[in-house]
């Protein structure tokens, strides 16, 4: 597979472009009568269309939610009607949440929290330690300082939301892209050395001993160089009684780097550790057929691997993606149900989509676009 560049996703991304995204929002209202046929945004303890067909698998599928257009209807009623899970785009990340060192701010993380609860809705957190959206005094510290602010970073933001996150991006993206399988260039790596992987975990456990812990990355859907010095550290975390529950593969496809032929393969290669595997960044550039085909080898490849506990979509709509001309989500940008939705909606056994709110509009064509960056966001850069 051909190496995303390190990113800023929808992450980074959605704020470079939120402001003109907002813009666009204002012409919205068509989009809003259909999702009402659809359901009713914020009714209590639902659980969407994809949602409840995953959740009858024994999994669940959701989608990254900005605040940023929680405030539009049509987005809200979307993801309401839809999903069963969010990972918050950037509203967990440290430059959010610690912008000054010990000034903590979690409003717009409790806007998404208490929006997801209302709903039922399974929430990830992303993420706790990674290379991107630092704010500046994290990398002027000494090691010694860093390995405090890390630990008190991580103990604070799950302390406090403590019991209401299902799973944590603990740390994200710390392996290099190519052929190398070493270790990324980063404040943490390069001032603490290779075991602050291994810290932030036990850091983690010890902050919310009920929440999964996971370790999240990017071109490692498949058997790789990246993937497999991946996979020797789950393996010898495991094998010396480090906490760590689950991997995620951002899964950030598209026709240069499609989804490789060995993804299931991969899948339960780490899901034989003794891990769960999520898929936690999904989108695939294209349209139509081509894109509707390789969801459908996601969604199956997930459903093979009995520890494969999810899949996330890296947005509700293409209007919002870090990639949003290359369409890969599920939703266009009038909310409109694609031949991808469909294709997800069929290999979780719900049937096709119907027209009952969004219509099953298809688009068509084929796999041409290219992405130059993965996260989300994810947050992996969602971490991506």
């Amino acid at each position: 597979m051909i190496s995303h560049t390190p990113r800023d996703r929808g992450e980074s991304g959605t704020r470079r472009r939120s402001g003109l995204r907002i813009a666009i929002a204002a012409g919205t209202a068509g989009a809003v009568a259909a999702i009402g046929l659809m359901t009713t945004a914020g009714t209590a303890h639902a659980v969407g269309t994809l949602g409840n067909a995953a959740a009858a698998q024994g999994r669940y599928f959701g989608a990254a939610v900005s605040t940023a257009h929680l405030g539009e209807a049509a987005y809200a009623a979307a993801l309401d009607a839809e999903f069963g899970a969010v990972t918050p785009e950037n509203e967990m990340k440290w430059d959010t949440i610690e912008a000054s060192q010990n000034s903590f701010n979690f409003g717009p993380g409790d806007q998404i929290v208490a929006h997801a609860q209302a709903q039922n809705m399974k929430i990830r957190g992303h993420t706790l330690v990674w290379y991107q959206q630092l704010p500046g005094w994290v990398s002027g510290l000494s090691a010694s300082a860093l390995e405090s602010a890390m630990n008190n970073h991580i103990t604070q933001v799950m302390t406090h939301y403590k019991g209401k996150i299902y799973a944590w991006d603990v740390v994200n993206e710390a392996y290099q892209d190519g052929s190398s399988g070493a270790r990324r260039s980063s404040p943490f790596q390069d001032k603490l050395g290779n075991g602050f992987i291994e810290e932030a975990f036990r850091t983690a456990r010890a902050a919310d001993p009920n929440a999964k812990l996971c370790y999240n990355d990017y071109n490692t859907d498949g058997v790789n160089a990246k993937s497999t010095a991946v996979y020797n550290m789950v393996k010898d975390f495991k094998a010396r009684g480090v906490p760590i529950d689950c991997v995620g593969f951002q899964g950030h496809f598209n026709s240069q780097s499609p989804v490789p032929g060995d993804f299931q393969a991969n899948l339960q290669r780490f899901a034989d550790l003794g891990v769960d595997v999520q898929m936690t960044e999904v989108d695939v550039a294209g349209s139509g057929t081509a894109q509707a085909n390789d969801y459908s080898t996601i969604v199956k490849g997930c459903l093979a691997v009995t520890r494969c506990t999810g899949i996330t979509v890296w947005g509700v709509t293409d209007k919002y993606s870090w990639r949003s001309s290359d369409t890969p989500l599920l939703l266009d940008g009038n909310y409109q149900k694609k031949a991808s939705y469909n294709a997800v909606l069929a290999a979780l056994g719900g049937g096709g989509g119907t027209s009952g709110g969004t219509s099953t509009g298809t688009s068509t064509g084929t796999s041409t676009g290219t992405s130059t960056g993965t996260s989300t966001g994810t947050s992996t850069g969602t971490s991506t």
